[in-house]
């Protein structure tokens, strides 16, 4: 009996290639890494101060866009978990010898871990609240909290420092390394790395791991239930999806990111100092700058929280530095008005701006611009089918 033996008589198989725009847009993102790597060795200290003062707002802003644009919960209690994380990374890491406050002395590395773990179990402790409501109930609710920190902020001296003196917090190291003026001399091109570029690394990695974090829980099954939830929580109940988990996992994810950027605050300010009244490092002024960067930069949008972060907090930084060189705000001119006022001017027509023309934020923008440039798929005409 005869076998037969098939030849394959099409093209030989090859690898599927990868577009362009991912080469680009990974190309991009290679680029900005370099970038943001080398810019310490070329920028003074009060711009890298600046810039870091940008990181904490984009740290901060991505656990929020998580929590109100994926998950569908407004909170203006981004605040009160900034104080948090800042409190209990001073009290985890700070010296066990001191007679006026309490301190754990925790490695710093442990305690910066520590802080995000407590931050995320109070804002889970706040889960069963943020269940039963929603929308502006659940924003009127979250507030509390706000008071409620700056009630605590001032009666615990032993832990904050009190809101006359504060306490300073322990520096942080990583395996022995200190992120401060002392340690091994480093030179880089000839550029000393001192404290401020020390800490411009970490945050920027800080700021790094947040940002991919928060892509691949947006990405993930995570991110599909919180959609779901936010959406109809009837169909997600319908689905399978556990409505009262998704949303304490959001609060509690997004707590997390809050108190993180509080770490990163403390470390900046290198002081914790509670606020004497609702407005301040830990105030209501902060949840509502918090809550203008992820509309600016787009609910739900990761890399839209980042953009809105500095556009939020970077534009008082460098309106400052500006200022001093080109005087502006003089106390003969300006009629009165500061870097801060002017950038909340600006930042809140922008909100006015994105309500009404562009919902979907600078990130939308972003969509748009980007689906000008990929290459519409070509037509296959019948003379190439046969």
């Amino acid at each position: 009996m005869e076998t037969t033996t098939l030849i394959p008589t099409g093209p030989p198989a090859t690898r599927p290639r990868r577009s362009p725009a991912r080469l680009v847009r990974a190309a991009a993102w290679i680029a900005l890494a370099v970038l943001l790597a080398a810019l310490p060795l070329y920028i003074d200290t009060a711009w890298l101060k600046a810039g870091q003062y940008m990181m904490i707002g984009a740290v901060g802003a991505i656990g929020l866009t998580l929590l109100t644009g994926q998950a569908g919960q407004l909170s203006l209690a981004h605040a009160f978990f900034l104080l948090v994380g800042a409190t209990a990374y001073t009290v985890l890491a700070g010296p066990t010898d001191e007679e006026r406050v309490i301190g754990l002395g925790l490695d710093p590395g442990l305690a910066l871990m520590g802080a995000v773990l407590i931050s995320a179990l109070v804002g889970l402790a706040f889960a069963p609240v943020a269940g039963r409501l929603r929308g502006i109930y659940l924003g009127v609710a979250s507030l509390s909290l706000v008071f409620l920190g700056l009630y605590f902020g001032q009666s615990l001296d032993s832990l904050t420092g009190g809101t006359s003196t504060g306490r300073t917090p322990a520096t942080f190291e990583l395996f022995g390394f200190p992120f401060s003026n002392g340690g091994p001399e480093i030179e880089v091109l000839g550029v000393p790395i001192r404290q401020a570029e020390r800490i411009w690394y970490l945050f920027l990695v800080l700021t790094a791991i947040a940002f991919v974090l928060a892509r691949g829980a947006v990405r993930g099954r995570v991110g599909r239930s919180w959609r779901a939830v936010r959406d109809n929580e009837a169909a997600a109940t319908a689905m399978g999806v556990g409505v009262a988990r998704a949303k304490a996992g959001a609060f509690a994810v997004s707590s997390a990111f809050a108190g993180l950027a509080g770490v990163m605050t403390v470390l900046w300010f290198d002081i914790l100092k509670p606020d004497e009244s609702e407005y301040g490092t830990y105030g209501i002024n902060v949840s509502i700058a918090f809550l203008a960067m992820v509309i600016i930069g787009g609910l739900g949008s990761v890399p839209g929280a980042v953009v809105g972060a500095l556009i939020v907090n970077g534009l008082p930084q460098a309106l400052t530095l500006f200022s001093g060189d080109l005087g502006w705000f003089g106390e003969t001119g300006g009629g009165g008005l500061t870097p801060i006022l002017v950038s909340s001017f600006i930042y809140g027509a922008a909100i006015v701006v994105v309500v009404l023309f562009e919902p979907g934020g600078l990130a939308a923008i972003g969509r748009r611009l980007t689906g000008l440039f990929r290459a519409r798929p070509r037509e296959i005409t019948r003379e190439e089918t046969s």
